[in-house]
């Protein structure tokens, strides 16, 4: 047998398992979005409500809109740290990789992300570091604020439900820590971003505090595109009496604390968690005290369910766009991938 011929017998079995692979993703993923569609629609089930179409519509596009930030620190880390990735599939990657948080344990996001960076002048193992990098960003500003907002807005309110505050301070520190640069880089070569690159240390000398700064100001304005997207979907229940600036630190605490404590509590898409955080903050303390509206409880409850239909409905729209329909140049071979 030729050369060719024998480099083209061997090539098939790997091409063959990098597929099966591909569809065994695409199926957890499919699995972990319809299991959340479904526990979504079972809860709404039980609540009478009315809807304002376009409202859902802008709710969604302000969720993908609060994300883009944060996917451009992603970038920016990735820029940090060595690697060389266009801007328009680095975003691509970090949209799609989105679906994989509903997939039990979370690794999913970086499989997803780092899977469609491959080959793009991107190292995988710095690019999954980089991923761990954003999200626990994301966290670790989002708890912060949630902190500041319980704090200063929320304090009178709280001692019905004092366990709030130590529990956004908790998720703070959890999430906080692993980012300060020298803890970041000291994980990163225990967790073997070294492996096969000679010239990690000085990459991972990027990830410094100036980065960070950037990091937070970014993760800050998604934080309150997210909150008023919070705000667009109790528009479009019919909610009345609300002020998306004056009552905007009563949403920015409700996506925060209960995205952070959904994620960090590793159940797939934080199900039950969130909706458990935000139906208190938003029930008890919004809808009770501020607004003051009849069922409070069961308007937050719906509020919350909605809120992440909305969320994964943008979510899948916007990633069946890019994966099936935008595509781009064909990648360039490497010189550190791998």
């Amino acid at each position: 047998m030729s050369d060719g011929g024998l480099i083209q017998a061997t090539g098939w079995p790997r091409r063959w398992f990098r597929l099966a692979v591909h569809v065994l993703v695409l199926l957890a993923v499919a699995w972990g979005v319809r299991r959340t569609i479904a526990s979504a629609l079972d809860q709404l089930d039980d609540f009478p409500w009315h809807v304002q179409p376009q409202w859902l519509v802008a709710a969604g596009g302000l969720y993908l809109l609060g994300m883009l930030p944060m996917g451009l620190f992603w970038y920016s880390s990735l820029q940090a740290m060595g690697q060389r990735p266009a801007l328009l599939p680095t975003m691509r990657a970090y949209y799609i990789g989105h679906l994989g948080k509903y997939v039990p344990g979370k690794a999913m996001v970086v499989v997803l992300r780092a899977g469609l960076l491959r080959g793009r002048q991107v190292q995988m193992s710095v690019a999954a570091a980089s991923v761990f990098l954003e999200t626990l960003t994301m966290m670790a500003v989002g708890a912060f604020l949630a902190v500041g907002i319980l704090c200063v807005w929320l304090y009178r309110y709280l001692p019905g439900d004092d366990y709030l505050l130590p529990l956004a301070i908790g998720l703070w520190l959890m999430s906080g820590l692993p980012t300060l640069p020298p803890v970041f880089r000291r994980l990163a070569l225990r967790l073997g971003v070294a492996r096969g690159d000679p010239q990690i240390e000085q990459k991972l000398q990027g990830v410094n505090y100036p980065l960070m700064a950037t990091g937070w100001i970014a993760m800050a304005a998604g934080w309150l595109l997210l909150a008023l997207s919070l705000w667009a979907v109790m528009r479009a229940l019919g909610i009345e009496g609300l002020h998306p600036v004056a009552d905007l630190p009563y949403y920015t605490a409700a996506v925060t604390l209960s995205v952070v404590a959904g994620f960090l509590s590793l159940i797939p898409g934080g199900v039950l968690v969130r909706e458990m955080i935000l139906t208190t903050i938003l029930g008890e303390i919004y809808f009770g005290h501020v607004v003051q509206i009849p069922l409070a409880g069961a308007t937050a409850l719906s509020v919350a369910v909605v809120l992440r239909l909305v969320g994964l409905t943008a979510e899948l729209l916007l990633a069946l766009l890019l994966y099936f329909v935008i595509r781009h140049a064909p990648r360039a071979t490497p010189t550190e991938a791998d």
